[in-house]
């Protein structure tokens, strides 16, 4: 299993640039998980539904199934907020898992940068970025393509992901 980031600013399009990225690697045969990172309170259940309420009942674990799928919610009650390695262990094995935020560990990433956010670039100030997909040209020696080139930026981010264990092993030297 082999792990890549998106990195970037809110509203540089990481999220739309990936909703086109899983159905071209999907064309390609591969089986792709999405780990997103979210900066505030969020749900994904529905207020009043039975697994919502066992949640709010206070249990630790909700686990819902049907014949199309399952999830499976916990609730941190208050204990800190799992780093990524954690997250990563979590997960089914797949061909690539991309994560969607968590600038702040180290395992590859790739900045999306979009000239319309006026934003600074993040890769100057972030080792962990090894190529940028954005729609303006940008002069460094990282590779760069450009964000509607779907091909081109599956490429790189195929090309720039690592090892599972070796982005656990990154992480685990920053404790």
């Amino acid at each position: 299993m082999k792990v890549i980031g998106l990195a970037g600013w809110s509203g540089a399009g990481k999220t739309t640039l990936l909703t086109r990225l899983i159905p071209h690697f999907n064309a390609q045969g591969l089986r792709v998980s999405v780990i997103k990172h979210a900066h505030h309170q969020f749900d994904v259940d529905v207020p009043g539904k039975d697994s919502w309420r066992h949640r709010e009942a206070g249990a630790a674990e909700v686990l819902i199934s049907s014949a199309n799928r399952w999830a499976l919610m916990h609730e941190l009650r208050g204990a800190d907020e799992p780093r990524l390695p954690e997250l990563l262990g979590k997960l089914s094995p797949v061909d690539l898992v991309v994560v969607e935020g968590f600038k702040r560990e180290p395992h590859r990433k790739i900045e999306v940068h979009r000239a319309a956010n006026d934003k600074p670039l993040l890769f100057p100030d972030d080792p962990g970025i090894v190529g940028i997909a954005t729609d303006i040209a940008i002069e460094t020696r990282l590779p760069t393509v450009h964000l509607d080139d779907i091909p081109a930026v599956a490429a790189l981010l195929l090309r720039a992901a690592m090892p599972v264990e070796e982005a656990v092993a990154r992480s685990a030297s920053l404790r």
